[in-house]
């Protein structure tokens, strides 16, 4: 696990806009940026999780739906009126609602609601963020996807897993698009991440996380500080040659065949 008191110190004076940071993968993140000496603005919908992780990091908070353009285009302004720059753009909020399952299951609603917070919301903030990253010559950017995008799974969330494709393959795309503008854009691919979200749903259903824990072959689920160790690399000039790439953080499972018994 990551000790936040003894990180590098490798993004001092630069400008974060972190997407879903009230919570999860998205507060943890928050606070390794900060801890590497980023500016850090943090935009939820939940105005007191994100007003505390913002004060947390002595940062910016910025409420926003990412599913809407007007509010994804307020929230990289404010980072560039108030830092001066748009550095990195952590695009990490997403959901997972119960509603989403088997193709067979799923409704249609259900199915758009999850590709406009977990896919529309990536587009959105990566148009938003790229001019700014144009303009300066250089840029971060990291789309969180998911391990699901590179695998199948018989206990299916179909538009969760299919928005994280998605996300992938546009990150895959602006990374070759803009490369020689200065700006990196890759999608980090969780595996499954001890987060509230994970253990409310696995809460419901023991067997559903036995099913899955079976399949790691750490034996365990990520925990977010480790999640956003990879954000921070990723961020930072020590992968200046990582470009638009799947980036696995997922204890092996997309390598496994057999796992340890």
């Amino acid at each position: 696990m990551t000790d936040t008191s003894s990180v590098c110190r490798r993004l001092v004076g630069r400008t974060a806009v972190v997407t879903g940071a009230g919570s999860g993968i998205g507060l943890a993140t928050v606070r390794r940026l900060a801890a590497e000496g980023a500016h850090v603005v943090c935009a939820d919908v939940d105005e007191e999780r994100g007003k505390a992780a913002a004060e947390e990091a002595a940062g910016l908070f910025v409420r926003t739906d990412v599913t809407d353009a007007a509010e994804v285009d307020a929230l990289f302004k404010a980072a560039h009126d108030t830092y001066g720059s748009v550095d990195i753009a952590f695009n990490n909020a997403g959901i997972s609602p119960p509603d989403d399952d088997s193709i067979l299951d799923t409704g249609l609603e259900a199915w758009k609601r999850v590709q406009e917070v977990n896919l529309t919301s990536v587009y959105l903030c990566c148009k938003a963020a790229i001019p700014y990253m144009r303009a300066q010559g250089k840029g971060s950017i990291i789309n969180t996807a998911s391990f699901v995008a590179r695998m199948g799974a018989a206990t299916s969330q179909i538009s969760y897993t299919a928005s994280k494709g998605g996300v992938l393959a546009m990150s895959r795309e602006l990374g070759v698009q803009f490369a020689r503008d200065g700006i990196r854009v890759n999608a980090l691919c969780p595996g499954p991440v001890n987060t509230p979200l994970l253990q409310e749903l696995f809460a419901k259903d023991p067997e559903r996380a036995a099913r899955r824990l079976i399949h790691i072959p750490v034996g365990r689920f990520a925990e977010p500080t480790e999640i956003a160790a990879a954000v921070a690399f990723l961020a930072s000039d020590d992968s200046s040659f990582v470009n638009a790439t799947d980036f696995l953080v997922d204890g092996g499972i997309a390598g496994a065949y057999v796992t340890p018994v």
